[in-house]
């Protein structure tokens, strides 16, 4: 993307607000084709902002569903993309919300995204997996797509929940979620764009981790 081009008008011009289909509660903005955006943003990741990922649903739906996970709690939403999942816990009572990525451009369409919905985040554009975050809830979307993000991952999300955070990640059946180290919580069957995934629906599984993972 030329910098020329102001971030947040780029974000806008190529995306469309649309209901998320899986969270009909919150708006979105959308990218209609990956593959012609991710030539324009000149990326070596595709741009996960751009659209509503079946993990991602799957956190939101369950924290709308079960708004007492984050009530009153100071939530941190890892690789946070499109903000779907920040939204969902500022919209079920977060005390704060701290939604973090390490692409810029993915903070600013969540700020938009959370602008339009009505509520409002903390934006961090960083690397925190070496670290442990202060946070009482850290939720995750869709964060087990290849083997050295699960191996970079894991560790940091261990971590928050031996500090005692309320750990959920959510996993549309990917192959690199070592199962035997999470606990499920909720299933749901989510529709998914046939251009991204190659299907309509994915099942997506909501995990915690086991105790004594770290």
């Amino acid at each position: 993307m030329s910098r020329e081009v102001p971030v947040e008008a780029f974000v806008r011009e190529h995306t469309t607000a649309r209901a998320t289909a899986f969270v009909p509660e919150i708006v979105l903005r959308v990218a209609e084709d990956v593959t012609p955006l991710w030539e324009l943003t000149g990326g070596s990741e595709p741009p996960f902002w751009a659209f509503p990922w079946a993990g991602g649903q799957g956190v939101a739906r369950y924290v709308l569903d079960n708004p007492q996970v984050v009530a009153g709690r100071r939530v941190f939403d890892l690789a946070c993309g499109s903000g779907l999942v920040a939204i969902a816990s500022a919209l079920a009572g977060a005390s704060a919300v701290t939604a973090c990525d390490v692409d810029e451009m993915a903070l600013v369409a969540a700020r938009i995204n959370a602008e339009a919905n009505g509520v409002s985040l903390t934006p961090l554009v960083a690397d925190v997996l070496d670290s442990t975050v202060d946070a009482d809830v850290v939720l995750a979307g869709d964060v087990f797509y290849d083997k050295d993000m699960t191996a970079a991952v894991l560790p940091f999300l261990f971590r928050a929940a031996a500090a005692g955070a309320l750990v959920l990640v959510g996993d549309p059946s990917r192959p690199y979620l070592p199962k035997a180290r999470f606990e499920r919580v909720t299933a749901y069957e989510v529709p998914v764009p046939r251009s991204l995934e190659g299907v309509t629906v994915l099942t997506t599984t909501v995990w915690r981790p086991k105790p004594d993972q770290s």
